[in-house]
């Protein structure tokens, strides 16, 4: 049998081994390793070797680095989800290119998400194991993590092996390392109208399915803050509605930066086309105005009505502990809102540009989740406790930029089973 190596006819560079290919996953690889070490030190000695801390006499925050990754995983999954989806369903004949690199980089994102939840208890492996007992189904958290681990990633795989069986089909009648496992992923695909219009409604059943289901997971954690009682700063109606727009702004960011990388591909430049970026630019855009305005309307709200703790969140976000992030992380917004209309109104697109303005909106996203979560927990109780401080560790930091690494090496591995665009149908 042929190995990876001497498969010279599969496309899109699958199932070919390259040494750039290899130096960057083992590089991704170090770093993962890495990132588990600070783990395994986490795990041995408790969460004192990071920046956690309780609420009150301890004057912390038990919620940090890793729910903020909880929170931006599973939004950009689910961001990227429904950008796909929706794609696919209007039938946009320039997005459908980059569909499938957005369900991959959907599915390894709500894994990313699920192991920043494990990462962040303290003994995962009794909260695993009691979680059937002591679970409380009422509870938003209960809600979210069941819907998006057992609901959402599941259907998103599924979706995943549908729309991908007939290219399976075309790739098992080729001679490489691959044959077999495509043969399995076509599970008998055969290419007849029938089968097509089977496929077909298949996929657009199981599409508004996930889509539903993907908006009520993740409104769902945004209820998980909302609900929370005695935290000035997350009792808005606009907070789940606004981690809903987040999500698809962060999804449609990464996309432009993935999909922007993805054109070094052998034959993928020209799929991966202008009027694709210019469309997911467009998106960002116009969603980042509306999360700027949701921005604004929760600010005149603290601002004018809020309680004397609910102005103490306020103003460490204005002019206190968290006014240089937060006005940073605004600043980004802005810019690369502006940079998105510019392009959007001369209806001329740069490549650079639109690549700019996703790096901007993804750092400045983990940034909105960071002060989403950490403001409230250190300045916002309504009990008599002094200010909190929550500074990250080296654990902390080692142990997210470790899972990075590792969605990193996944979506590598992806490319050289999956290919990243679909296949041209082959004449018989």
């Amino acid at each position: 049998m042929a190995t990876l190596t001497e498969i010279p006819a599969l496309p899109y560079g699958v199932g070919r081994i390259t040494r750039g290919w290899l130096g960057a996953a083992a590089l991704l690889f170090v770093i993962f390793v890495a990132g588990a070490f600070a783990y395994s030190r986490q795990y041995i000695h408790g969460e004192e070797v990071t920046g956690l801390l309780d609420v009150g006499t301890r004057g912390g925050a038990p919620w940090g680095l890793y729910v903020v990754f909880v929170v931006y995983f599973v939004g950009v999954s689910t961001g990227l989800m429904l950008i796909g989806i929706i794609a696919e369903l209007l039938k946009i004949g320039h997005m459908r290119s980059v569909t499938r690199i957005a369900e991959g980089l959907a599915i390894i994102s709500l894994i990313l998400g699920a192991m920043s939840v494990i990462v962040d208890l303290g003994q995962p492996l009794r909260g695993i194991l009691n979680f059937f007992q002591y679970a409380r189904p009422m509870s938003p958290f209960f809600g979210t993590f069941t819907l998006v681990v057992s609901g959402a990633l599941f259907a998103s795989v599924i979706y995943l092996f549908l729309t991908l069986r007939p290219d399976a089909a075309i790739l098992a009648k080729r001679k490489s390392g691959l044959a077999t496992f495509y043969k399995w992923w076509a599970s008998g695909y055969k290419d007849t109208a029938a089968e097509r219009a089977r496929r077909e409604r298949s996929s657009i059943w199981l599409a508004f399915g996930i889509l539903p289901l993907r908006i009520l997971a993740y409104s769902t954690l945004g209820f998980v803050f909302g609900l929370q009682v005695g935290r000035p700063g997350w009792q808005s109606a606009l907070q789940a509605p606004g981690f809903i727009i987040l999500a698809v702004v962060s999804g449609a960011a990464l996309l432009i930066l993935v999909a922007a990388a993805a054109r070094r591909i052998p034959g993928a430049r020209d799929e991966l086309s202008i009027p694709m970026f210019s469309w997911l630019s467009n998106v960002m855009t116009i969603l980042l105005m509306v999360y700027l305005y949701f921005l604004l309307a929760e600010l005149l709200t603290s601002g004018y009505t809020s309680t004397k703790v609910g102005w103490r969140v306020t103003d460490s976000l204005l002019t206190g502990q968290f006014a240089v992030l937060n006005w940073l992380s605004i600043g980004m917004l802005v810019l690369a809102t502006g940079m998105g209309g510019w392009q959007m109104v001369r209806r001329n697109y740069s490549l650079s540009m639109m690549v700019a303005a996703g790096g901007l909106v993804t750092v400045s996203a983990i940034l909105q989740r960071y002060l989403i979560i950490v403001p409230s927990l250190t300045t916002g109780a309504l009990l008599p406790y002094e200010e909190g401080t929550y500074a990250p560790t080296l654990i902390e930091y080692g142990v997210v930029v470790g899972l990075v690494a590792l969605g990193a090496l996944m979506f590598l591995a992806f490319l050289k089973v999956v290919p990243i665009l679909a296949i041209q149908k082959e004449s018989d």
